[in-house]
């Protein structure tokens, strides 16, 4: 059966209309690169259209968004770590073995990410994130010095500020007893967090109603879904069937707030500078970006590199300034609740999480200092162990810059290629019993002899994740305050977790736990 050209459109947002929840477009089959043939799930797909005897044309799928991520991880099941998906006309090759990932991430040939970014323009521009050639380049040897381990060192002052509010908050919580979603809670400590360490905003989210918060999180969920939608992908259309207005409006809200907060640390960065230049002058600090008693955010830095190295027009701060925003909140929140649940839901690894941090505390009531942090080693296997099961991002896509051969395969120019990080991270080989939670899979002794593409929750080669060090410091942080105090009870099976595939891997009905204080 074959739709006709006249009047497709109309039938696919018919049948869209009569899915209530439905909206992803996916499904696979064999084509010229000859990787696999999936098996066709009952009701999977509506329709396709045979254009040749070796290419299809899927005109849509419908597969309920809570299911398509699953679903693609089941097809995945049992490949030889590779395999083409089409979306729309578009194919996608998806790799998930570790010789793949490093033909691919290593190296500067495929540097650029695939145009699947380019939704994210409106809201980033063409920042850190979704920039490509030259201004990448160039981008990422101004913005490395800013994560320098002295400036990470400032930055645990907010870590710890922030996670008192947020134990404060599950304090209350745990008082009246009783199951309760984590998520949002973390996810706002979180943003406070990158509100201010890249902003030098304090926006007190965790405690006060904001639009500049909503907007953050309808912007995420309004890019997710016109990324999944083909009929949404034109811009005329984006607006016409309702959400392009929204997305605009939410648009504004981001820019102007950002905006505000660029001007108002312009207006203030000439006193700045001379306390900057003060301290260098009298030894009170390293560099004019380390550690010192004034407290500078990711902006001033961006700032003060403007003025004295690499001029920066106000957009191209801003778009930088929104990229950490974007970057820095959703995925760390998702790590710390993806590990809470898990070391929750295993009694013997958080008796040792516990055992740890006493070890290390005792009955000091002190912060943790980097010291501290650097001595909960089970605690930092624990993060990246649930950074294997359920990496914050489950997927990123590279544009392939010329053929590129993938073992016996020949992926052409120009293809989107996909690392799907959840299933490499599943590999039985590199990983035994993939599902299981063993944090002793990183100890020093069980991982030194990895493939080192085989673990990628940050990515990896020279377009890893710049900030990973600072996630990794933030969680480590958050989730050292919250078992100190607290005892977890994770109140869901993993398979009632469901994991949802957005730009960030969330479990679809949150986190739901009961916490119990320590003696």
């Amino acid at each position: 059966m074959c739709l006709f050209l006249a009047g497709w459109f109309l039938q696919i947002l018919d049948l869209a209309s009569s899915c209530p929840g439905i909206g992803a477009v996916w499904l696979a089959f064999e084509v010229r690169i000859g990787v696999f043939k999936s098996e066709y799930a009952e009701g999977s797909f509506v329709l396709i259209c045979k254009i040749s005897d070796t290419f299809f044309f899927l005109i849509l799928v419908c597969i309920l968004l809570t299911e398509w991520y699953l679903q693609l991880l089941e097809l995945c099941s049992g490949l030889p770590g590779i395999g083409v998906i089409w979306l729309a006309h578009d194919a996608r090759v998806f790799v998930f073995k570790a010789m793949y990932a490093e033909v691919v991430l290593s190296g500067m040939k495929h540097i650029d990410k695939s145009p699947d970014y380019n939704f994210l323009h409106p809201w980033l521009g063409t920042g850190l994130l979704t920039s490509t050639g030259n201004k990448w380049k160039s981008r990422r040897r101004m913005l490395t010095p800013t994560f320098h381990f002295n400036i990470l060192h400032d930055f645990l002052h907010v870590f710890n500020k922030k996670s008192h509010i947020l134990v404060n908050k599950l304090k209350g919580k745990a008082a009246k007893g009783g199951q309760f979603n984590l998520f949002q809670d973390v996810a706002l400590c979180a943003l406070d967090i990158i509100s201010e360490t890249a902003m030098g905003k304090d926006i007190d989210a965790q405690s006060t109603d904001s639009e500049y918060v909503h907007a953050v999180y309808r912007m995420s969920t309004l890019t997710d879904s016109r990324m999944r939608k083909p009929w949404l992908w034109p811009k005329f259309l984006f607006n016409l069937l309702g959400p392009g207005q929204e997305h605009d409006e939410k648009l504004k809200i981001l820019h102007d707030f950002t905006n505000s907060v660029i001007s108002d640390r312009l207006k203030d960065f000439d006193s700045i500078k001379s306390e900057m230049i003060r301290q260098e002058m009298s030894g009170e600090g390293e560099t004019g970006l380390g550690e010192k008693k004034i407290r500078l955010a990711f902006l001033d830095m961006l700032i003060y590199m403007s003025d004295n190295l690499t001029k920066l027009s106000i957009e191209d701060i801003r778009e930088e300034v929104d990229t950490f925003m974007f970057e820095g909140h959703d995925t760390t929140a998702a790590a710390m609740n993806w590990a809470t649940h898990l070391i929750g839901a295993n009694p013997e690894v958080q008796a040792k999480v516990h055992e740890e941090i006493d070890a290390v505390f005792g009955q000091d009531n002190r912060d943790p200092s980097m010291e501290d942090l650097k001595e909960l080693k089970y605690l930092e296997c624990c993060i990246k162990e649930a950074l294997r099961l359920f990496p914050s991002v489950p997927m990123f896509a590279r544009n392939a810059a010329e053929d590129l051969q993938l073992g016996e395969y020949t992926i052409p120019k120009d293809t989107t290629v996909v690392l799907l990080t959840t299933a490499l991270h599943r590999d039985p080989a590199v990983f035994p019993d993939p599902e299981v939670f063993d944090p002793d899979r990183f100890l020093l002794e069980n991982s030194r002899n990895r493939h080192p593409y085989s673990y990628v929750p940050f990515s990896a080669g020279p377009r890893n994740c710049i900030g990973q060090k600072f996630a990794l410091l933030e969680e480590k942080t958050v989730l050292c305050h919250l078992f100190r105090t607290f005892t977890v009870k994770s109140c869901q099976t993993r398979e009632e977790l469901r994991p949802v595939g957005d730009l960030i891997l969330r479990p679809e009905n949150g986190i739901i736990i009961e916490l119990y204080p320590r003696a």
